[in-house]
């Protein structure tokens, strides 16, 4: 069984995939713009829940990630400054990617996206210290 660090250090693998991909298809010729929010919102997800873990929070199976960062809140005040911006990515979760509810974000959003996907890695890589 995987102790506490190696799983943190597993979720935040992760998450710097996610972000990579959404950095990638960025930068490619293609619009592949609700692809790009996915991974976005993908990679701040997990790196809320490599935090939850380091925290000893048992991340929950949810892709909101205010009420990830409101959990969080109970034992690191701080990043509820974070809450309003980051919690914009939740609905790309899964609306971008099915026709039911699909849209396609605008070039505007998703920058913004991945911005907000880079603020949320800052943070984390900032409180959590894993060898």
């Amino acid at each position: 069984m995987k102790n506490r660090f190696e799983l943190v250090k597993e979720w935040l693998l992760k998450a710097e995939h996610d972000l990579k991909a959404a950095q990638k298809l960025l930068n490619s010729e293609d619009n592949l713009n609700d692809i790009i929010c996915f991974h976005c919102q993908q990679a701040a997800e997990k790196y809320l829940k490599a935090y939850m873990v380091y925290l000893g929070i048992r991340p929950p199976k949810t892709h909101e990630i205010g009420y990830l960062i409101t959990m969080i809140e109970e034992k690191d005040n701080k990043i509820a400054s974070l809450k309003e911006m980051a919690d914009i990515l939740t609905d790309y979760a899964v609306e971008v990617r099915y026709p039911e509810d699909f849209f396609m974000p605008s070039d505007e959003e998703t920058k913004e996206a991945l911005e907000i996907a880079f603020e949320i890695k800052r943070y984390v890589e900032k409180q959590v210290k894993v060898k």
